[in-house]
């Protein structure tokens, strides 16, 4: 984030602290709480404890910790499971991530165990309940406010993380401990009814997922015809970390995808034009791939890539370091392609570990029909058609969630900072 971004970020959340209700104060993390960051990997020591790790993707995925969450099996030193094994009512944030605006998403841990620790990338913070209910800490780590915050301490090039240094700085509003409590279960009652909204329609998009999947395997199935490794189809191109100083440029001459860009091309397959933008002295510099129009993205570490989504580059660009892509030779068709890799089992393909990563040689060794570029046009076209409609529904539903999450955020920012009494809201229904 660049200087003058900081300094807004900053400026904002003093404003709000400024404007806080008659009681209440402005406390960093460090006076109501303790927290540590974890390091704690996967593995298993012979001779060490057995130990169940709370991993990224369980904190990332997951608005609680309980124990319905099928954890990782791993072992960890004595002095680590004391250190690190997490507690009810402790709040788990996310201290790494791969932009600095999606970073610091916590989970509430409802569920303990003498044999669960927090694992790697993450951070425990554990209330003093003297001064801060443990609920009403979530939802202040769970605030815009706060996140804005952590998007201005995250440091990094490839990868950005929250120095344990800065872990206790953040600030946030504090009232009296019976409005946190009046907060906290206002937030429980009014998210809940929010969640499940998003649920339904998450449902409703994952079944059209699968129609849409089904519809394209019916079809290239029917197809007679040799089959090849993508690999001698395509090549596989690395995206490149960009300094967060170079993020955010405007009308620069290369767009620069990130993984959250792949969600625009759901119709019709190509990628929006990304925001974000880098000269190509730039990308040159700095040693990044230029990924020529035609090519294939998809996300190849973290939460993203279980969602298995690929879009065409409408135009030459570069792509951020959790991304690959395919460059396709002449005899591969793009759109054709891209339907092709939309019956890829991403799922199936991700690499144990604390964050999930692409098996890229499971991709390469991806088999897929050799046919004439004429008639790989024309099974697109036909796809295109068949599938038009879901593409729309998805669209909508997509949409319904996006608004669903805005709202989420604005009201949770609301509550905790103090923007209307809960409690007049509570009994006004």
């Amino acid at each position: 984030m660049r200087a003058e971004e900081s300094t807004a970020v900053v400026d904002r959340v003093h404003k709000w602290l400024g404007v806080l209700p008659t009681g209440w104060a402005g406390a960093r993390l460090l006076e109501v709480a303790e927290a540590w960051t974890s390091n704690v990997d996967k593995h298993t020591v012979e001779g060490q404890p057995a130990v169940r790790l709370c991993n990224y993707v369980d904190v990332y995925k997951n608005d609680a910790i309980t124990d319905s969450i099928d954890f990782m099996s791993a072992s960890a030193t004595r002095e680590q499971i004391q250190k690190f094994r997490i507690r009810r009512d402790d709040t788990v944030i996310t201290k790494d991530s791969e932009t600095a605006d999606d970073i610091g998403i916590p989970a509430f841990v409802e569920y303990e165990a003498d044999d669960l620790i927090c694992g790697y990338h993450l951070a425990i913070v554990r209330p003093d309940n003297r001064r801060v209910i443990p609920k009403f800490l979530y939802w202040a780590l769970d605030s815009e406010p706060t996140a804005r915050q952590w998007s201005v301490t995250a440091a990094g090039v490839t990868r950005v993380g929250i120095r344990s240094t800065d872990l206790n700085k953040v600030t946030f509003p504090l009232p009296p401990l019976d409005e946190q409590r009046a907060i906290a279960e206002y937030l429980d009652q009014e998210t809940a009814q929010l969640d499940a909204l998003v649920a339904k329609q998450e449902e409703f998009i994952g079944l059209l997922w699968e129609r849409r999947r089904s519809a394209i395997e019916q079809r290239l199935s029917s197809v007679i015809a040799r089959r090849t490794s993508v690999r001698h189809l395509a090549r596989v191109v690395s995206g490149s970390g960009f300094p967060v100083s170079e993020q955010g440029q405007v009308g620069e001459e290369l767009p620069f995808f990130k993984v959250k860009d792949l969600k625009s091309a759901v119709q019709g397959g190509a990628l929006d034009l990304a925001e974000d933008s880098v000269s190509r002295d730039t990308a040159k510099a700095l040693g990044a791939s230029i990924i020529p129009k035609g090519s294939l993205a998809f996300a190849k570490v973290g939460a993203a890539l279980l969602l298995g989504r690929v879009g065409v580059l409408p135009v030459d660009g570069c792509i951020d370091n959790n991304m690959s892509a395919l460059v396709l030779k002449t005899a591969f068709e793009p759109s054709f392609a891209r339907y092709v890799m939309l019956t890829f089992d991403f799922k199936r393909f991700v690499l144990p570990g604390p964050v999930p990563s692409l098996d890229m040689d499971g991709l390469r060794e991806f088999r897929v029909p050799v046919l004439a570029y004429e008639e790989q046009r024309a099974i697109a076209t036909y796809l295109d058609e068949q599938t038009s409609r879901i593409d729309t529904l998805i669209a909508k539903a997509e949409e319904h969630i996006t608004l669903a999450k805005e709202r989420r955020s604005a009201l949770i920012t609301a509550a905790v900072t103090g923007q209307f009494d809960v409690r007049t809201a509570g009994k006004a229904g």
